[in-house]
């Protein structure tokens, strides 16, 4: 079964790639209106919206859920539950495409909570308290974005459409502004910016084949590409410096953890966090094509970097503790080879794929007016980049001590090494064909010598850095008792403690005391309960006076006969 969806993605993607290439030639978008229903006077359509990088970013979708496809037929093999597992896998990238194609809030609201739900059942697939842990923290932090998403469709209630597209022809508005905030915060939550950060790590708890496309070109890169989509909006009203910020803390914060990170999947979360940082901040620039093709590029080197990760994992039992790891290059060299790939790439080796799209990212930066001590601080997230690729390369590829003096490495296995060489060689060669196809405007850069040479010289230092590093904790435990440091640094700046106190231990504390108070205190009280107790008492009074006793028969009706007299 999984081969065959394999075939199906992989065909689908090949097609819609090459449409997007043929509508880039001709400079062609298409809209369309389907109606569903028509009712008297009400109709109910259904709005798509193509374009070209509406098509590239589906093809890339497709692309790699064909290779986790692929991938997590021999990754998930003994599971009792395959089927359900591909039936979510496709849930989650059929969500992702349909918030891809919409043009409308309202689908696009659909598409974003098809990815909140399906993704919260992901992450709680194996079913332990952890990963139960990890799907509540998910579901709630994305709900934040799904209750702004709502409140920018209320705002928009009175416009006549729910199409963004639209928003671009509207003049300065009050309420617009409040729309395009809501937006924002949207986008925040679910590409995982500061402070709403602490998901993404915790969303670890899923299978390997799920983090690697959730991680590469689904989940967190849905709020960067919505964002995107509303650049021109974000000019208007000057909020890109505020996007700038926030990327750029993020970027460094990721950078940062990520170096006192033990855990494999978690180091390269944090690393999906810190490219997340790399679009915002290009958003922030205003460099909106820049970010979509930083968005193209980091997805494929991303998804080989979660397979290789599988396969390490999978060689040493299970162990996710990079420092049990070691010696992968001599008993597994493909894998490796391809692990090593996927990481000079995502430093931004020269003429890898994350080179084109990072290394134009910083250039423009430079040429840009805004704050030296931010752009002091993204040159820092840079280098921690590089820090924590060279920390990981040597726990583990030339790291010679491992806890387990039997695991099961070796990489002969063709299921596993056939998408991990597919996405190596488009994570070569991806970068240049997406420069070719996106940057059709040239960019002029000038800058002066020491510009040059920053970037090279916090990349060799960064470089330096992780390997000390790396050295230092691994051989000197001292550094390791230093508890204070470590959980500083090592909890994402207590954003975890922050995230589970304020977004789920206090909000459903609230909860369960408004729940005893009011609906079972005074809301039953004075509500249904109190009404109902009250009937019971005066239907036992009025009972007392028709019990069918004949004393109190005659008594009334001479006390009736009485005041009829009295009347009279």
């Amino acid at each position: 079964m999984c081969k065959m969806f394999f075939y199906m993605l992989l065909l689908q993607s090949l097609f819609i790639f090459f449409c997007g290439l043929f509508l880039n030639m001709i400079d062609y978008k298409m809209f369309m209106d389907w109606n569903l229903i028509s009712l008297n006077s009400c109709n109910i359509t259904m709005s798509i919206f193509i374009d070209m990088k509406c098509l590239l970013f589906i093809s890339f979708v497709l692309f790699i859920s064909s290779m986790v496809m692929y991938y997590s037929n021999i990754y998930m093999n003994g599971d009792g539950n395959l089927n359900r597992f591909i039936i979510m896998v496709l849930m989650f990238v059929f969500s992702m495409l349909l918030m891809i194609i919409s043009p409308n809030l309202v689908s696009i609201l659909l598409g974003w909570d098809g990815l909140g739900l399906v993704s919260y059942c992901l992450v709680i697939y194996y079913q332990n308290i952890k990963s139960y842990n990890a799907g509540m923290l998910t579901a709630l932090s994305n709900r934040v974005g799904d209750v702004a998403l709502l409140l920018s469709i209320a705002l928009m209630m009175g416009w006549g459409s729910w199409n963004y597209i639209f928003i671009e022809m509207m003049h300065y508005n009050f309420q617009l502004k409040y729309l395009i905030i809501m937006v924002i915060v949207a986008c925040m939550t679910k590409s995982a910016q500061i402070p709403f950060s602490s998901w993404l790590p915790a969303a670890m708890a899923a299978p390997t084949p799920v983090s690697s496309l959730v991680h590469s070109s689904t989940l967190v890169t849905a709020g960067i590409y919505v964002l995107i989509r509303f650049g021109k909006v974000l000019e208007d009203y000057n909020l890109s410096t505020y996007l700038l910020f926030i990327g750029t803390v993020t970027m460094l914060m990721a950078g940062i953890g990520a170096n006192f990170e033990f855990d494999l999947k978690k180091i390269i979360a944090l690393s999906t966090l810190s490219q997340l940082g790399v679009m915002m901040f290009s958003i922030g620039l205003m460099n909106y094509e820049l970010a979509y093709f930083h968005l193209l590029s980091h997805a494929l080197f991303k998804a080989l970097l979660f397979l290789c990760a599988g396969v390490i994992i999978h060689g040493f039992n299970n162990l996710q503790d990079i420092r049990g790891m070691g010696s992968i290059i001599k008993f597994m060299p493909l894998t490796s080879v391809c692990f090593l790939i996927s990481n000079l790439a995502l430093c931004g080796m020269p003429f890898l794929s994350g080179f084109y799209s990072k290394d134009l990212i910083l250039e423009m930066s430079m040429m840009s007016n805004f704050s030296l001590v931010m752009f002091i601080l993204v040159l820092i997230a840079t280098g921690m980049t590089v820090c924590y690729t060279f920390r990981l390369i040597f726990y583990v590829m030339l790291n010679n001590y491992m806890w387990f003096s039997y695991c099961s490495l070796g990489d002969e296995n063709f299921e596993f090494v056939f998408p991990m060489f597919m996405l190596s060689i488009l994570s070569i060669i991806g970068g240049s064909i997406l420069s070719w196809v996106l940057l059709s405007n040239p960019y002029m850069i000038c800058m002066t010598f020491l510009m040059k040479i920053s970037v090279i010289f916090i990349c060799l230092v960064g470089g330096w850095l992780g390997l000390e590093l790396s050295k230092l904790s691994y051989f000197n435990s001292s550094f390791e008792k230093n508890q204070l440091l470590l959980s500083y640094f090592g909890s994402m700046w207590f954003l975890h403690y922050l995230s589970t106190q304020c977004l789920i231990k206090f909000p459903l504390k609230i909860g369960f005391n408004y729940y005893k108070t009011v609906d079972n205190g005074w809301s039953e009280e004075i509500g249904p309960q109190g009404i109902y107790n009250n009937f019971i008492k005066m239907s036992r009074i009025i009972q007392l006076s028709q019990d069918n006793f004949f004393k109190s028969y005659l008594m009334s009706y001479i006390l009736w006969i009485i005041v009829l007299v009295m009347c009279l």
